[in-house]
């Protein structure tokens, strides 16, 4: 896109009881993968509510693929994978009927899926790697396999941008891997996405790009100007320590006085080193 895919310019943004964050700067060229990490209650969620029209309180400017968005006015070509345990998983849906609905607006006036509906269905749940589970309700998937299909409901209409909530949430490492990765091939197609998430390490070795948030930006940037001691302690408001795993080279959050690597629930290999003092 010639456009910047988000938009956001002195925005202040929340609910009844009052704003969560303000004053948020934050320009997402067309084409990135970004990661939007913070503390819980920071504000993570709700700018990407913001994002895609469904924070009731809004201030400043916010354009999402070229357009403003307001409460209550969803952005076109647009994505939305919201947390899994936001889902209410007692509705008696399949896989295939809850990816069906994501074609809601490109079935116009039928209220059945179409033979080519349901071809595209079955092409985007293969791609996925979850085609067999076609038929099976959603509440007896693994949290990975969830994921995945609400991933694929939201591909089916051909968004220009994906946005997602916690995508990584609630899967073994094996899974979360899975996702970031096929994340990556998709965002190798040319859409933009933008995540959430708690698995600070794994952006750090995925992402080419990193927004902190607490109640505003804190810093944005690639993955090793943004994992600074400095930058990373007044994201948490918590002291932390920025160290490099010797055996992938990869940047890794440790908190100040703990044994091992903040969010990283394994790693083998050598132990890792601290790197030198941050220049940023």
């Amino acid at each position: 896109m010639s456009t910047p895919a988000v938009v956001l310019e002195n925005v202040s943004c929340g609910y009844q009881r009052g704003f969560v964050l303000t004053g948020v700067d934050l320009h997402v060229p067309g084409g990135q993968f970004v990661g939007l990490i913070g503390p819980s209650g920071a504000g993570k969620t709700t700018l990407l509510r913001t994002m895609v029209g469904l924070t009731p309180r809004v201030t400043g400017r916010v354009e999402v693929g070229g357009r403003a968005v307001t409460a209550g006015t969803p952005p076109a070509n647009v994505g939305y994978v919201p947390q899994v345990g936001m889902i209410d998983w007692s509705f008696p849906v399949t896989v295939e009927n809850v990816v069906v609905m994501g074609k809601q607006r490109q079935m116009g006036w039928l209220p059945w899926p179409s033979r080519k509906d349901k071809r595209d269905v079955a092409t985007m749940l293969d791609r996925l790697g979850i085609g067999e589970l076609a038929k099976r309700h959603i509440r007896d998937l693994s949290g990975g396999q969830q994921q995945r299909t609400f991933l694929a409901r939201a591909l089916i209409a051909q968004p220009d941008i994906l946005i997602l909530d916690e995508p990584t949430a609630s899967v073994d490492i094996r899974t979360r891997d899975e996702i970031l990765h096929l994340l990556a091939e998709i965002n190798d197609t040319g859409i933009t996405i933008v995540i959430t998430t708690h698995e600070l390490n794994s952006l750090a070795a995925h992402l080419p790009w990193v927004v902190c948030v607490n109640h505003g930006i804190v810093a944005q940037g690639s993955p090793e100007d943004v994992f600074t001691s400095r930058i990373m302690s007044r994201t948490f408001e918590a002291e932390m320590r920025v160290i490099r795993d010797v055996e992938t080279g990869n940047l890794l959050v440790t908190e100040a006085g703990s044994h091992g690597p903040f969010a990283l629930r394994s790693q083998s290999g050598p132990d890792p080193v601290a790197v030198g003092e941050d220049v940023a």
